[in-house]
């Protein structure tokens, strides 16, 4: 619907089939150009541009760039040789015959014009500049476009879903504090003193208690929150694609969230061959040192464990020894070499080690010393190397290893130019762990319970069926019923079958040194439901920031996300968070203190 009270047409609406035609538009001066008593300028709406060329000089001095302004003209075709080709208006202007401000604009403290779009990035201002202002950031075509997609998407999703029966369903955002991997954000209640709602993490038990309800097949965007360390990828509060469904098993859950991730992917005009490829947890592992693995290139790790069982190197007498090559790596100088260190130390690693693969065959490098001759001899075939590259090692424990590899891996690609945005590697990655140790110090999840061990997913997931009667006598090879869905290196959602038997959830939370009284306390409506009939049920939750992130081809989650917040959960925007006022600390019973009643 273009016409409304101050237009006939959007910008894009004006096409070689209005020549002779008089048009109102309305937005804003993109730009201005004054050719010797002619004046043309840019006229930015939500689709695009159009060149409005005014002859009256009265009517066009007082405009200036983001003025807000309605235009209504004759549209006519450009003189020869004055046609635009990248634009989609180019080919036609509309001559002014009145131009009405409808708002003034001061100087802006960075352009968003479209005419800087294919200019370099560092045009624009520092993030916290550009999310103070992020009324005008989301001005820029490529903020717009990034909005435009998300809706897209949004609706793709919904259609595939309702074509599917699948019903949306909203749950509730002041909930009970329930563990679930992260911090809560308490809010107090007050009305009731000295109590607390929590904002969900997620709606898992909400969406658990509606398959028990009867909704056989739920789904809905889902605002969620966690109090989290910051990292670049997160955000304090996001949307995911919440699906859930009644008796079915994983492979119907993957099959219905393949043909979503279909539907999103062609309003891209992108189409995706189904079904996904799939891995295994422990193989992604071991091949790509990551459990969401970038597979738009190849470069697997190689493990030489058993290659260096009896090395005199004192550093490879570890329980894991791994690889990765760096193709045409001998050529690297040694201080690019020393930068690979420093790398790598930024990452909790003591260093890098690596040898390198002379033109003529000899190696060299620190580690080549240490090593037998035995070893020296058949290295470079162990490793699937060429003359001319390098190898880089991590060892020590399996994971933290493979990890560190993993990333490495990653950044050689991104140096040789090989992530490329517009390709799309999918795979599902299946057959994870149970549970997690909870001392590991590279994981900044809250653990769920009290022993040694956490649920890998959540505390509500099903062993697999090899595991049910077995996973709380060998909690640390217990397997899951649970998957990921992974695209180009990033996890973009996951999900299990749930546990929908008490004397299992039972079990599992006695691994989790969750006893009867705490669970009865954190989550006993959930334990109640199940003991009136609980259908056996799986879903699955795609991270929606993310998701379009991936789609849009953005470096960062906060570019698809209309008002983000910064470092530290900070909003530039608003000034959030903020200290609240005497008057309103009292009244929210913060400080209530029961004993003081007596």
């Amino acid at each position: 619907m273009s016409q409304t009270a101050y237009r006939t047409h959007h910008a894009t609406d004006v096409t070689e089939a209005l020549v002779g035609q008089k048009v109102t538009l309305a937005g804003w001066v993109d730009r201005r150009r004054d050719h010797g008593g002619v004046a043309f300028i840019d006229l930015r709406d939500s689709t695009g541009l159009v060149q409005v060329v005014i002859y009256d000089e009265e009517m066009a001095r007082p405009l200036r760039s983001e003025f807000v302004i309605q235009v209504t003209g004759e549209v006519r075709l450009r003189p020869d040789g004055n046609e635009n080709t990248h634009l989609a208006t180019g080919k036609i202007e509309v001559v002014a015959e009145s131009i009405e401000i409808l708002a003034k604009a001061d100087a802006l403290p960075f352009q968003v014009s479209t005419a800087l779009e294919n200019e370099s990035e560092n045009k624009l201002p520092g993030e916290d500049v550009r999310l103070k202002y992020r009324y005008l950031d989301l001005r820029r075509p490529s903020m717009q476009h990034n909005l435009k997609l998300r809706s897209d998407m949004a609706k793709a999703a919904r259609h595939a879903l309702e074509d599917m029966d699948f019903t949306e369903v909203e749950t509730p955002t002041f909930i009970k504090s329930t563990p679930e991997g992260a911090r809560d954000f308490l809010v107090p209640a007050r009305l009731v003193p000295g109590s607390w709602y929590a904002l969900p993490q997620s709606p898992q038990l909400l969406k658990q208690l509606l398959m028990v309800s009867g909704v056989e097949r739920y789904y809905q965007l889902a605002r969620c929150y966690r109090d989290e360390d910051f990292r670049a990828d997160r955000q304090p509060e996001f949307t995911q694609l919440d699906m859930e469904m009644s008796y079915v098993d994983q492979e119907d859950v993957m099959a219905m969230a393949e043909k979503v991730i279909a539907a999103i992917w062609k309003t891209a005009g992108y189409e995706i061959q189904l079904p996904l490829p799939r891995i295994s947890w422990q193989e992604a592992m071991d091949k790509y040192g990551s459990d969401k693995p970038d597979l738009r290139f190849g470069n697997p790790l190689v493990e030489l464990t058993d290659y260096f069982k009896n090395t005199p190197f004192r550093v490879f007498q570890a329980p894991y020894v791994g690889a990765v090559v760096f193709k045409g790596g001998a050529a690297t100088p040694r201080r690019q070499f020393d930068a690979w260190q420093e790398w790598a130390k930024q990452r909790g690693a003591k260093g890098l080690a690596y040898v390198v693969f002379a033109e003529d065959g000899e190696l060299k490098g620190p580690v080549a010393k240490n090593l037998s001759d035995e070893e020296r001899a058949g290295l470079r075939e162990a490793v699937n190397a060429e003359p001319g590259d390098a190898v880089f090692f991590a060892a020590g424990s399996r994971e933290s290893s493979q990890l560190l590899l993993g990333a490495v891996r990653v950044e050689l690609a991104r140096r040789e130019g090989l992530l490329d945005p517009k390709k799309f590697a999918f795979t599902w990655v299946v057959d994870f762990p149970l549970f997690k140790r909870t001392d590991d110090p590279d994981d900044d999840d809250v653990a769920v319970g009290h022993s040694k061990w956490t649920s890998m997913h959540h505390p509500f997931t099903m062993p697999s069926k090899d595991w049910i009667d077995k996973f709380d006598q060998d909690p640390e090879h217990a397997m899951s019923d649970s998957y990921d869905i992974v695209c180009n290196g990033e996890e973009m959602g996951g999900g299990s079958v749930r546990i929908h038997r008490d004397d299992i959830q039972d079990r599992v939370l006695n691994v989790l040194g969750i006893g009867k009284e705490e669970a009865e306390e954190k989550f006993g409506f959930l334990l109640e439901a199940f003991k009136y009939g609980a259908p056996p049920h799986a879903g699955i939750a795609l991270g929606w920031d993310r998701t379009v992130s991936i789609l849009a081809g953005t470096d960062t989650i906060r570019d698809v996300i209309a008002f983000p917040k910064a470092g530290g959960g900070r909003d530039p925007l608003t000034g959030a968070p903020a200290p609240i006022t005497d008057a309103q600390r009292a009244e929210t019973g913060v400080d209530y203190d029961p004993d003081s009643e007596d």
